[in-house]
Protein backbone atom coordinates (compact mmCIF):
# COMPACT_ATOMS: atom_id res chain seq x y z
CA UNK A 1 0.00 0.00 0.00
CA UNK A 2 1.19 3.41 -0.87
CA UNK A 3 -0.74 6.95 0.09
CA UNK A 4 -0.12 8.49 -3.72
CA UNK A 5 2.78 6.15 -5.51
CA UNK A 6 4.54 2.39 -5.86
CA UNK A 7 6.18 1.19 -2.85
CA UNK A 8 9.76 1.95 -3.42
CA UNK A 9 11.74 -1.00 -3.73
CA UNK A 10 15.77 -0.83 -2.26
CA UNK A 11 18.16 -3.46 -2.64
CA UNK A 12 18.42 -5.38 1.22
CA UNK A 13 21.42 -4.31 1.78
CA UNK A 14 21.70 -0.92 0.34
CA UNK A 15 22.01 0.79 3.40
CA UNK A 16 24.85 -0.35 5.22
CA UNK A 17 27.88 -0.84 2.92
CA UNK A 18 28.89 -3.65 5.14
CA UNK A 19 26.33 -5.28 6.54
CA UNK A 20 27.06 -7.81 9.79
CA UNK A 21 26.60 -11.46 8.50
CA UNK A 22 28.96 -14.14 10.45
CA UNK A 23 28.75 -17.77 10.28
CA UNK A 24 26.12 -18.01 12.82
CA UNK A 25 24.63 -14.80 13.74
CA UNK A 26 24.63 -13.02 17.24
CA UNK A 27 20.55 -13.18 16.83
CA UNK A 28 20.62 -16.96 16.04
CA UNK A 29 21.35 -19.12 19.13
CA UNK A 30 22.20 -22.67 18.86
CA UNK A 31 21.90 -25.00 22.14
CA UNK A 32 22.22 -28.57 23.32
CA UNK A 33 21.17 -29.37 26.35
CA UNK A 34 20.65 -32.43 28.55
CA UNK A 35 17.61 -32.76 29.80
CA UNK A 36 15.68 -35.04 32.67
CA UNK A 37 15.80 -38.83 31.29
CA UNK A 38 18.98 -38.26 29.92
CA UNK A 39 17.11 -37.15 26.90
CA UNK A 40 18.97 -34.68 24.39
CA UNK A 41 17.64 -31.21 23.81
CA UNK A 42 17.91 -29.20 20.73
CA UNK A 43 17.09 -25.59 21.05
CA UNK A 44 17.58 -22.72 18.41
CA UNK A 45 17.05 -19.32 17.62
CA UNK A 46 16.48 -17.02 15.41
CA UNK A 47 14.98 -18.24 12.37
CA UNK A 48 12.46 -21.26 12.93
CA UNK A 49 13.52 -24.22 14.69
CA UNK A 50 12.45 -26.01 11.22
CA UNK A 51 15.72 -24.82 9.63
CA UNK A 52 17.88 -27.10 11.59
CA UNK A 53 19.60 -30.18 9.99
CA UNK A 54 19.69 -33.02 11.78
CA UNK A 55 22.86 -34.74 10.55
CA UNK A 56 25.42 -32.34 12.15
CA UNK A 57 23.12 -29.74 14.21
CA UNK A 58 24.01 -27.24 11.24
CA UNK A 59 21.45 -24.47 10.56
CA UNK A 60 20.45 -21.97 7.74
CA UNK A 61 22.01 -19.11 8.94
CA UNK A 62 21.38 -16.61 6.14
CA UNK A 63 20.45 -13.22 7.41
CA UNK A 64 18.66 -12.41 4.26
CA UNK A 65 15.55 -15.45 4.85
CA UNK A 66 12.34 -13.94 2.89
CA UNK A 67 10.09 -15.75 4.99
CA UNK A 68 9.79 -18.36 8.01
CA UNK A 69 7.92 -21.43 8.52
CA UNK A 70 7.25 -23.35 12.00
CA UNK A 71 6.40 -27.08 12.78
CA UNK A 72 4.12 -26.54 14.89
CA UNK A 73 2.27 -23.71 13.10
CA UNK A 74 2.25 -24.89 9.45
CA UNK A 75 -0.39 -22.24 9.10
CA UNK A 76 2.04 -19.32 9.19
CA UNK A 77 4.53 -17.72 7.02
CA UNK A 78 5.35 -14.58 7.93
CA UNK A 79 8.31 -12.18 6.68
CA UNK A 80 11.41 -12.76 7.82
CA UNK A 81 13.65 -9.98 9.66
CA UNK A 82 17.38 -8.62 9.38
CA UNK A 83 18.47 -7.06 12.66
CA UNK A 84 20.75 -4.31 11.08
CA UNK A 85 22.11 -2.69 13.66
CA UNK A 86 21.78 -4.73 17.12
CA UNK A 87 19.40 -3.26 19.68
CA UNK A 88 21.92 -1.21 23.11
CA UNK A 89 20.56 0.93 25.23
CA UNK A 90 16.83 0.75 23.62
CA UNK A 91 13.40 1.13 25.52
CA UNK A 92 11.84 -1.63 27.05
CA UNK A 93 8.74 -3.21 25.15
CA UNK A 94 8.43 -5.38 21.84
CA UNK A 95 8.16 -4.37 18.55
CA UNK A 96 4.78 -4.05 16.59
CA UNK A 97 4.53 -3.91 12.85
CA UNK A 98 1.84 -4.42 9.89
CA UNK A 99 3.62 -5.77 6.92
CA UNK A 100 1.00 -4.81 4.14
CA UNK A 101 3.31 -5.87 1.23
CA UNK A 102 6.43 -7.90 -0.07
CA UNK A 103 7.10 -12.02 0.71
CA UNK A 104 5.16 -13.74 3.74
CA UNK A 105 2.20 -13.04 4.67
CA UNK A 106 0.34 -10.16 5.94
CA UNK A 107 -1.30 -9.37 8.98
CA UNK A 108 -0.30 -7.73 12.11
CA UNK A 109 2.68 -8.89 14.15
CA UNK A 110 4.44 -8.33 16.91
CA UNK A 111 8.50 -9.43 17.12
CA UNK A 112 11.08 -8.87 19.58
CA UNK A 113 14.41 -7.09 19.08
CA UNK A 114 16.19 -9.77 17.73
CA UNK A 115 13.34 -9.90 14.90
CA UNK A 116 11.97 -13.33 16.54
CA UNK A 117 8.13 -13.48 16.03
CA UNK A 118 6.19 -13.25 19.26
CA UNK A 119 2.45 -12.81 17.80
CA UNK A 120 1.01 -13.36 14.45
CA UNK A 121 -2.57 -12.82 12.92
CA UNK A 122 -1.89 -13.88 9.31
CA UNK A 123 -4.51 -12.27 6.79
CA UNK A 124 -5.63 -13.85 3.43
CA UNK A 125 -8.34 -11.15 1.65
CA UNK A 126 -7.47 -7.97 4.19
CA UNK A 127 -5.09 -6.28 4.91
CA UNK A 128 -4.00 -4.78 8.45
CA UNK A 129 -2.53 -1.27 9.92
CA UNK A 130 -1.60 0.92 12.59
CA UNK A 131 -0.87 -2.17 15.25
CA UNK A 132 -0.42 -0.24 18.50
CA UNK A 133 -1.05 -0.77 22.46
CA UNK A 134 -3.68 1.64 23.32
CA UNK A 135 -5.68 2.25 26.60
CA UNK A 136 -9.75 1.31 26.33
CA UNK A 137 -11.62 1.07 30.13
CA UNK A 138 -8.57 1.58 32.17
CA UNK A 139 -7.36 -2.00 30.40
CA UNK A 140 -4.18 -2.10 27.46
CA UNK A 141 -5.68 -3.23 24.33
CA UNK A 142 -4.23 -4.48 21.13
CA UNK A 143 -5.82 -2.01 18.37
CA UNK A 144 -5.74 -1.86 14.55
CA UNK A 145 -7.51 -1.16 11.76
CA UNK A 146 -8.21 -4.31 9.30
CA UNK A 147 -10.23 -3.85 5.68
CA UNK A 148 -9.58 -3.35 2.07
CA UNK A 149 -7.21 -0.95 0.64
CA UNK A 150 -8.50 0.61 -3.04
CA UNK A 151 -6.86 3.81 -4.92
CA UNK A 152 -5.12 6.09 -4.28
CA UNK A 153 -4.75 4.68 -1.24
CA UNK A 154 -7.24 4.66 1.44
CA UNK A 155 -8.97 1.84 3.36
CA UNK A 156 -12.55 0.82 3.26
CA UNK A 157 -12.17 -1.34 6.81
CA UNK A 158 -13.19 -1.47 10.68
CA UNK A 159 -10.71 -1.52 13.66
CA UNK A 160 -10.43 -4.67 15.96
CA UNK A 161 -9.42 -4.33 19.92
CA UNK A 162 -8.38 -7.59 21.68
CA UNK A 163 -7.95 -7.86 25.19
CA UNK A 164 -4.16 -9.14 26.44
CA UNK A 165 -5.36 -12.97 25.97
CA UNK A 166 -6.22 -11.79 22.18
CA UNK A 167 -9.82 -12.42 22.31
CA UNK A 168 -11.53 -9.81 20.23
CA UNK A 169 -13.52 -7.21 22.59
CA UNK A 170 -14.65 -3.95 20.31
CA UNK A 171 -14.87 -3.37 17.06
CA UNK A 172 -15.21 0.18 15.64
CA UNK A 173 -17.10 1.23 12.83
CA UNK A 174 -17.72 4.07 10.82
CA UNK A 175 -21.23 6.26 11.12
CA UNK A 176 -23.33 7.88 8.15
CA UNK A 177 -23.04 4.92 6.30
CA UNK A 178 -18.80 5.60 5.83
CA UNK A 179 -16.29 2.83 6.70
CA UNK A 180 -12.94 3.21 8.72
CA UNK A 181 -9.94 4.57 6.98
CA UNK A 182 -6.50 2.93 6.87
CA UNK A 183 -4.83 5.71 8.34
CA UNK A 184 -5.38 6.43 12.19
CA UNK A 185 -7.53 5.10 15.05
CA UNK A 186 -7.08 7.20 18.42
CA UNK A 187 -8.59 5.89 21.94
CA UNK A 188 -9.64 8.45 24.00
CA UNK A 189 -9.84 8.22 27.57
CA UNK A 190 -13.06 8.71 27.37
CA UNK A 191 -13.70 5.76 25.61
CA UNK A 192 -14.53 7.23 22.08
CA UNK A 193 -12.63 6.50 19.17
CA UNK A 194 -11.22 9.17 16.49
CA UNK A 195 -10.33 7.63 13.21
CA UNK A 196 -10.18 8.82 9.65
CA UNK A 197 -12.27 8.30 6.63
CA UNK A 198 -13.17 8.54 2.66
CA UNK A 199 -16.50 9.43 0.57
CA UNK A 200 -16.22 10.03 -3.09
CA UNK A 201 -18.28 13.28 -3.96
CA UNK A 202 -19.25 15.41 -6.83
CA UNK A 203 -17.41 19.17 -6.82
CA UNK A 204 -16.03 21.94 -9.13
CA UNK A 205 -12.58 21.72 -9.18
CA UNK A 206 -12.40 24.92 -11.82
CA UNK A 207 -10.36 26.69 -8.88
CA UNK A 208 -7.71 23.81 -9.30
CA UNK A 209 -8.22 23.61 -13.21
CA UNK A 210 -10.27 20.85 -13.25
CA UNK A 211 -13.91 19.84 -14.52
CA UNK A 212 -16.72 22.06 -13.00
CA UNK A 213 -18.36 18.05 -12.32
CA UNK A 214 -14.92 16.94 -11.01
CA UNK A 215 -14.60 13.61 -9.01
CA UNK A 216 -13.63 14.51 -5.39
CA UNK A 217 -12.14 12.10 -2.55
CA UNK A 218 -13.04 14.21 0.57
CA UNK A 219 -11.27 13.51 3.89
CA UNK A 220 -13.01 13.07 7.16
CA UNK A 221 -12.42 12.33 10.77
CA UNK A 222 -15.32 10.95 12.73
CA UNK A 223 -15.56 10.43 16.76
CA UNK A 224 -18.08 7.46 17.68
CA UNK A 225 -18.81 5.77 20.99
CA UNK A 226 -16.86 2.66 21.24
CA UNK A 227 -19.22 1.01 23.46
CA UNK A 228 -22.35 1.95 21.79
CA UNK A 229 -21.28 2.84 18.13
CA UNK A 230 -23.00 6.20 18.59
CA UNK A 231 -21.46 8.78 16.36
CA UNK A 232 -20.48 12.23 18.52
CA UNK A 233 -18.71 14.48 15.78
CA UNK A 234 -17.56 14.43 12.48
CA UNK A 235 -15.75 16.62 10.67
CA UNK A 236 -14.77 16.79 6.66
CA UNK A 237 -11.66 18.73 4.53
CA UNK A 238 -13.80 20.06 1.37
CA UNK A 239 -16.58 21.76 3.77
CA UNK A 240 -13.49 24.03 5.45
CA UNK A 241 -10.26 23.72 3.15
CA UNK A 242 -10.10 25.68 0.20
CA UNK A 243 -8.84 23.19 -2.78
CA UNK A 244 -6.68 25.37 -3.47
CA UNK A 245 -4.62 24.84 -0.42
CA UNK A 246 -3.01 21.52 -2.31
CA UNK A 247 -0.01 20.54 -3.91
CA UNK A 248 -1.39 17.79 -6.03
CA UNK A 249 -2.55 18.15 -9.12
CA UNK A 250 -5.78 17.54 -10.59
CA UNK A 251 -5.50 14.13 -12.51
CA UNK A 252 -5.47 14.18 -15.73
CA UNK A 253 -7.41 10.56 -16.57
CA UNK A 254 -10.06 12.18 -15.05
CA UNK A 255 -9.77 10.47 -11.35
CA UNK A 256 -9.94 10.82 -8.04
CA UNK A 257 -8.88 14.06 -7.04
CA UNK A 258 -7.56 13.54 -3.08
CA UNK A 259 -6.81 16.69 -2.57
CA UNK A 260 -6.02 16.84 1.11
CA UNK A 261 -5.30 13.11 2.19
CA UNK A 262 -5.59 12.96 5.86
CA UNK A 263 -3.61 10.76 7.96
CA UNK A 264 -3.11 11.59 11.50
CA UNK A 265 -5.50 12.61 14.20
CA UNK A 266 -4.14 13.61 17.62
CA UNK A 267 -5.87 15.45 20.99
CA UNK A 268 -4.11 18.42 22.06
CA UNK A 269 -3.50 19.80 25.23
CA UNK A 270 -6.62 21.33 25.77
CA UNK A 271 -8.83 18.83 24.11
CA UNK A 272 -9.11 19.88 20.02
CA UNK A 273 -7.60 18.32 17.57
CA UNK A 274 -4.21 17.96 15.33
CA UNK A 275 -4.72 16.91 11.99
CA UNK A 276 -2.54 16.10 9.17
CA UNK A 277 -3.40 17.14 5.49
CA UNK A 278 -0.77 15.12 3.24
CA UNK A 279 -1.65 16.56 0.29
CA UNK A 280 -1.34 20.21 1.87
CA UNK A 281 1.85 19.41 3.91
CA UNK A 282 -0.11 21.17 6.85
CA UNK A 283 -0.86 20.47 10.38
CA UNK A 284 -4.15 21.93 11.24
CA UNK A 285 -5.73 22.63 14.43
CA UNK A 286 -9.84 21.91 14.37
CA UNK A 287 -12.18 23.01 17.20
CA UNK A 288 -13.60 19.65 18.74
CA UNK A 289 -16.81 21.71 18.97
CA UNK A 290 -17.67 23.27 15.88
CA UNK A 291 -15.01 21.98 13.36
CA UNK A 292 -13.62 25.72 12.88
CA UNK A 293 -9.83 25.86 12.23
CA UNK A 294 -8.19 27.46 14.66
CA UNK A 295 -4.46 27.45 13.21
CA UNK A 296 -2.27 25.97 10.52
CA UNK A 297 1.33 24.98 10.54
CA UNK A 298 3.00 25.12 7.16
CA UNK A 299 1.91 24.92 3.96
CA UNK A 300 0.81 27.65 1.79
CA UNK A 301 -1.40 29.69 4.60
CA UNK A 302 0.83 28.91 7.28
CA UNK A 303 -0.46 30.89 10.94
CA UNK A 304 2.96 30.39 11.94
CA UNK A 305 6.63 31.65 10.56
CA UNK A 306 8.64 28.42 9.70
CA UNK A 307 12.52 28.79 10.59
CA UNK A 308 14.86 27.06 8.93
CA UNK A 309 14.94 23.23 8.95
CA UNK A 310 11.11 23.01 9.74
CA UNK A 311 9.52 23.00 6.76
CA UNK A 312 7.93 19.67 5.94
CA UNK A 313 6.06 17.95 2.68
CA UNK A 314 3.94 15.04 2.70
CA UNK A 315 3.91 14.36 6.16
CA UNK A 316 2.16 11.39 8.07
CA UNK A 317 1.76 10.60 11.86
CA UNK A 318 1.34 14.37 14.32
CA UNK A 319 1.64 13.74 17.49
CA UNK A 320 1.84 16.46 19.89
CA UNK A 321 4.56 16.41 23.46
CA UNK A 322 4.31 18.74 26.29
CA UNK A 323 5.90 22.71 26.12
CA UNK A 324 4.25 22.36 22.47
CA UNK A 325 6.82 20.18 20.97
CA UNK A 326 5.71 18.40 17.56
CA UNK A 327 6.39 15.19 16.11
CA UNK A 328 6.20 14.59 12.18
CA UNK A 329 7.10 11.46 10.22
CA UNK A 330 8.48 14.10 7.29
CA UNK A 331 8.34 12.25 4.14
CA UNK A 332 9.77 14.71 2.09
CA UNK A 333 8.53 12.89 -1.44
CA UNK A 334 5.40 11.44 -2.65
CA UNK A 335 3.79 13.13 -6.08
CA UNK A 336 6.56 14.97 -6.57
CA UNK A 337 9.91 14.82 -4.63
CA UNK A 338 10.67 18.06 -2.57
CA UNK A 339 13.61 16.07 -0.83
CA UNK A 340 15.70 13.40 -1.41
CA UNK A 341 15.68 12.27 2.01
CA UNK A 342 13.41 11.38 4.69
CA UNK A 343 13.12 12.00 8.32
CA UNK A 344 11.47 12.14 11.62
CA UNK A 345 11.44 15.90 12.57
CA UNK A 346 10.74 17.46 16.04
CA UNK A 347 9.77 21.02 15.95
CA UNK A 348 8.43 23.56 19.23
CA UNK A 349 5.87 25.94 18.95
CA UNK A 350 5.66 29.37 20.00
CA UNK A 351 2.04 30.45 20.46
CA UNK A 352 2.77 34.05 21.63
CA UNK A 353 4.73 34.89 18.40
CA UNK A 354 3.89 31.67 16.18
CA UNK A 355 6.89 30.65 15.25
CA UNK A 356 8.08 26.97 14.65
CA UNK A 357 11.75 26.55 15.60
CA UNK A 358 13.53 23.23 14.61
CA UNK A 359 14.77 21.07 17.88
CA UNK A 360 15.50 17.71 16.16
CA UNK A 361 15.74 15.70 12.86
CA UNK A 362 16.05 11.96 12.89
CA UNK A 363 17.44 10.53 9.85
CA UNK A 364 18.80 7.06 8.36
CA UNK A 365 22.29 6.50 7.59
CA UNK A 366 22.62 6.18 4.84
CA UNK A 367 19.79 8.50 3.84
CA UNK A 368 16.87 7.71 1.63
CA UNK A 369 13.53 8.93 0.64
CA UNK A 370 10.25 7.24 1.78
CA UNK A 371 7.38 8.69 -0.27
CA UNK A 372 4.53 7.52 1.39
CA UNK A 373 3.35 6.09 5.08
CA UNK A 374 5.73 6.61 7.88
CA UNK A 375 6.01 7.14 11.91
CA UNK A 376 7.91 9.03 14.79
CA UNK A 377 7.30 7.81 18.44
CA UNK A 378 8.91 8.92 21.65
CA UNK A 379 8.96 6.38 24.40
CA UNK A 380 8.80 6.81 28.01
CA UNK A 381 12.49 6.88 28.37
CA UNK A 382 13.31 9.86 25.85
CA UNK A 383 14.22 7.76 22.81
CA UNK A 384 12.26 7.88 19.54
CA UNK A 385 10.91 5.22 17.56
CA UNK A 386 10.98 5.89 13.34
CA UNK A 387 9.22 3.34 11.42
CA UNK A 388 10.12 4.32 7.61
CA UNK A 389 6.96 3.29 5.88
CA UNK A 390 7.23 2.41 2.42
CA UNK A 391 10.65 1.83 3.28
CA UNK A 392 11.41 -1.46 4.69
CA UNK A 393 12.85 0.13 8.13
CA UNK A 394 12.38 0.74 11.67
CA UNK A 395 14.70 2.58 13.54
CA UNK A 396 15.18 3.33 17.50
CA UNK A 397 17.54 6.48 18.26
CA UNK A 398 18.53 8.21 21.94
CA UNK A 399 17.04 11.37 22.66
CA UNK A 400 20.53 13.03 21.42
CA UNK A 401 20.03 11.19 17.78
CA UNK A 402 22.44 8.40 18.55
CA UNK A 403 20.93 5.37 16.45
CA UNK A 404 20.52 2.61 18.58
CA UNK A 405 19.09 -0.29 16.86
CA UNK A 406 18.13 -1.04 13.36
CA UNK A 407 16.07 -3.66 11.85
CA UNK A 408 14.12 -4.69 8.61
CA UNK A 409 12.01 -6.82 6.54
CA UNK A 410 12.91 -8.21 3.06
CA UNK A 411 13.04 -6.08 -0.18
CA UNK A 412 9.39 -4.62 -0.71
CA UNK A 413 7.81 -4.91 2.34
CA UNK A 414 6.84 -2.14 4.18
CA UNK A 415 4.83 -1.31 7.50
CA UNK A 416 2.42 1.52 7.54
CA UNK A 417 3.77 2.57 10.93
CA UNK A 418 6.22 0.46 13.40
CA UNK A 419 6.42 1.14 17.17
CA UNK A 420 7.75 -0.10 20.67
CA UNK A 421 5.32 -1.09 23.19
CA UNK A 422 5.41 -2.97 26.72
CA UNK A 423 3.25 -5.64 26.28
CA UNK A 424 2.39 -9.04 28.66
CA UNK A 425 0.28 -11.71 26.40
CA UNK A 426 -1.53 -14.64 28.25
CA UNK A 427 -3.42 -16.01 24.93
CA UNK A 428 -6.58 -17.97 25.66
CA UNK A 429 -5.67 -20.82 23.50
CA UNK A 430 -3.49 -23.87 23.91
CA UNK A 431 0.25 -23.98 22.84
CA UNK A 432 0.73 -25.62 20.02
CA UNK A 433 3.31 -29.20 19.31
CA UNK A 434 4.17 -31.07 16.68
CA UNK A 435 6.01 -34.36 17.43
CA UNK A 436 8.07 -36.29 14.44
CA UNK A 437 10.28 -39.28 14.56
CA UNK A 438 13.44 -37.67 13.98
CA UNK A 439 15.71 -41.09 13.44
CA UNK A 440 18.50 -43.07 15.96
CA UNK A 441 15.29 -43.71 18.22
CA UNK A 442 14.78 -40.02 18.95
CA UNK A 443 11.60 -37.75 18.70
CA UNK A 444 11.54 -33.78 18.46
CA UNK A 445 8.99 -32.08 19.74
CA UNK A 446 8.66 -28.75 18.43
CA UNK A 447 6.78 -26.16 20.85
CA UNK A 448 4.87 -22.69 20.17
CA UNK A 449 2.53 -20.34 21.80
CA UNK A 450 1.45 -18.06 19.67
CA UNK A 451 1.51 -14.46 21.27
CA UNK A 452 2.41 -15.96 24.63
CA UNK A 453 4.88 -13.57 26.58
CA UNK A 454 5.94 -15.12 29.58
CA UNK A 455 7.30 -18.47 28.75
CA UNK A 456 10.33 -19.40 30.29
CA UNK A 457 10.62 -23.05 29.83
CA UNK A 458 8.90 -25.44 27.76
CA UNK A 459 8.74 -29.37 29.30
CA UNK A 460 8.02 -32.30 26.44
CA UNK A 461 5.68 -35.18 28.33
CA UNK A 462 5.48 -38.66 26.65
CA UNK A 463 2.74 -41.32 27.29
CA UNK A 464 2.53 -44.99 26.04
CA UNK A 465 0.41 -46.94 28.20
CA UNK A 466 0.15 -44.93 31.38
CA UNK A 467 -0.51 -41.66 32.44
CA UNK A 468 1.56 -38.43 30.76
CA UNK A 469 5.18 -38.21 31.96
CA UNK A 470 7.85 -35.38 32.09
CA UNK A 471 10.38 -36.27 30.22
CA UNK A 472 12.77 -33.59 29.19
CA UNK A 473 12.37 -29.51 28.99
CA UNK A 474 14.26 -26.83 27.56
CA UNK A 475 14.67 -23.15 27.89
CA UNK A 476 11.99 -21.24 25.37
CA UNK A 477 14.99 -19.74 22.92
CA UNK A 478 12.31 -18.34 19.88
CA UNK A 479 9.13 -18.66 19.02
CA UNK A 480 9.23 -22.14 18.23
CA UNK A 481 11.40 -24.35 20.58
CA UNK A 482 12.56 -28.01 19.55
CA UNK A 483 13.19 -30.50 22.11
CA UNK A 484 13.98 -34.40 20.85
CA UNK A 485 13.93 -36.94 23.26
CA UNK A 486 15.30 -40.70 23.13
CA UNK A 487 12.46 -41.51 25.26
CA UNK A 488 10.10 -43.78 23.72
CA UNK A 489 6.26 -43.18 23.50
CA UNK A 490 3.42 -42.89 21.11
CA UNK A 491 1.96 -39.62 22.38
CA UNK A 492 3.22 -36.32 23.40
CA UNK A 493 2.46 -33.15 24.29
CA UNK A 494 4.27 -29.79 25.78
CA UNK A 495 3.76 -27.68 28.73
CA UNK A 496 4.83 -23.82 29.33
CA UNK A 497 6.32 -22.63 32.73
CA UNK A 498 7.01 -19.19 33.62
CA UNK A 499 10.13 -18.01 35.14
CA UNK A 500 8.69 -18.71 38.70
CA UNK A 501 7.77 -22.56 37.84
CA UNK A 502 4.46 -21.75 37.78
CA UNK A 503 2.49 -24.34 35.06
CA UNK A 504 1.04 -21.13 32.73
CA UNK A 505 -0.86 -23.65 30.12
CA UNK A 506 -0.41 -27.17 28.26
CA UNK A 507 -0.68 -28.48 24.91
CA UNK A 508 -3.08 -30.73 23.38
CA UNK A 509 -1.77 -34.01 23.42
CA UNK A 510 -0.60 -35.59 19.54
CA UNK A 511 0.37 -39.00 17.93
CA UNK A 512 3.96 -39.38 16.87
Amino acid sequence: MTDTDAPVEKDFDSRHSTPSVDPLPRRFSRRLLLGTAGALVLAGAGYGIDQWVESGGSANTSTKALTRSYRSRPDFSPAGITTLVPADGTATGLVFLDPIGGPGQFGPMIVDNLGDLVWFRPLKSTKATNLQVQQYQGQPVLAWWEGKIVSPGYGKGECILMDTSYREIARVRAGNGLMVDLHELFITPEGTALFTAYRVIEADLTSVDGPRRGKLLDALLQEVDIATGTLLFEWDAHSHVALNESYLPVPKDGGLYDFFHINSIDVDTDGNLLVSGRHTWTVYKIDRHTGAIMWRLNGKLSDFTMAPRTQFAYQHHVRHHPGNVLTIFDDGGGATNVDNRSRGLKLALDMTSMQATFVREYRPNPEFLTTSQGSVQVLPNGNVFVGWGAQPYWSEYAADGRLLFDAQLPKGGDSYRAFRFPWQGQPADRPAIAAERSGQGRVTAYASWNGATEVATWELLARSAGALERVASAPRVSFETAITTRVQGEYFAVAARDATGKLLARSATVPV
